[in-house]
């Protein structure tokens, strides 16, 4: 069993799925007895550091709020990159560029401080989970308009059936450690 294979078993043990929430209908991947695990959070920075180094030199790391605040900044540092918060509406002091998106259960808005990504940046934009790709797309979006060019798209879950991967084309490098 190659190392790639061992981490997903081992996340695949650890991630829980909790039905019903947070409505009816709605499965949830909860990561966090993934990233409890001493072995399972140096798994997952390793492998989603391990994948970002392959898309060449990167400069940034944009973390999509919340679960996406705890992966990117270890992710950066491993990478030798800043790490750049995009955050639910309102939350961010300074002046800020927004999008507004579809999710599998309702909208959201997100936000990028605009001073955040200097005109021709490498950028990996990182979250947790991949559901119908909204947020990443939206995220996406925030940094190519402030001039970065986004090199990869990287998620710890993906959920396959609710289409995200499609939604985002291919123009840009996208992967899942996990994937149901």
């Amino acid at each position: 069993m190659t190392s790639s294979e061992q981490f997903a078993s081992l996340a695949r043990d650890h991630i829980r799925a909790i039905e019903d929430w947070p409505e009816p209908g709605v499965t949830f991947r909860d990561i966090t007895p993934l990233l409890a695990d001493p072995a399972g959070l140096a798994g997952t920075v390793d492998a989603l550091a391990g994948i970002a180094a392959t898309w060449g030199p990167i400069d940034k790391v944009v973390g999509i709020e919340a679960r996406g605040f705890v992966l990117a900044p270890p992710v950066a540092m491993r990478l030798g990159a800043g790490f750049v918060p995009v955050r639910k509406a309102g939350k961010l002091p300074a002046a800020v560029e927004s999008r507004t998106y579809d999710l599998e259960y309702g909208s959201a808005t997100v936000e990028i401080h605009r001073d955040a990504i200097v005109t021709g940046e490498r950028v990996l934009v990182l979250d947790d989970v991949l559901a119908t790709g909204g947020t990443l797309s939206a995220a996406r979006d925030l940094v190519t308009g402030l001039g970065g060019r986004v090199v990869g798209q990287l998620v710890l879950v993906e959920l396959a059936p609710l289409g995200g991967r499609a939604r985002l084309g291919t123009q840009t490098p996208t992967a899942a450690l996990v994937t149901y």
